[in-house]
Formats: structure tokens, C-alpha cells, sequence
């Protein structure tokens, strides 16, 4: 079954979202090795706390993308 164009629309956004969630979990990680490298431990934990709530939404935003592409998820056409 093919998805509407407002489908199409929303799987694509979710995929973006969480493509910018992933990469900024990426530099952000490395921000908190920077942190730990010049010794300052608590950002460098802050930095690293931050990331895995990154990571934890940028997964959940994957899965809707493929509940979206299974017709799980549909969002209605703006009236």
C-alpha cells in the first residue's frame, strides 16, 4: 500500500529529525570528550547524559518513521 503525499511527508520529517538528533548526539559526544580531556568531569557527564537522551529520542523518532511507513501512524490532509 502506497503512502499519501502528507504521509510521505511526515516519514520523511521524522527521518530528518532524527538524522539531526543522531548527529547531534555525535558532536555533542565529542564536546563532552573535550570536557573530560581538559579534566572538567562534570560537564563531560552532563555533556554525555545529554547525548543518551539524544540517542533515546532519535530512536523513537526512527521507530514512528516506520510506523509511518507500516500505516501505523497517518497524519489527516490539512483541511
Amino acid at each position: 500500500m502506497w503512502l499519501n503525499e502528507s504521509e510521505q511527508q511526515l516519514r520523511r520529517d521524522l527521518q530528518g529529525v532524527a538524522s539531526d538528533l543522531r548527529w547531534s548526539a555525535v558532536e555533542l559526544l565529542r564536546i563532552a570528550e573535550q570536557f573530560q580531556q581538559a579534566g572538567n568531569e562534570v560537564d563531560a557527564k552532563a555533556a554525555k547524559r545529554l547525548c543518551e537522551v539524544l540517542q533515546g529520542d532519535e530512536e523513537r523518532l526512527a521507530q514512528y518513521a516506520g510506523e509511518v511507513k507500516a500505516r501505523a501512524i497517518t497524519r489527516n490532509q490539512a483541511h
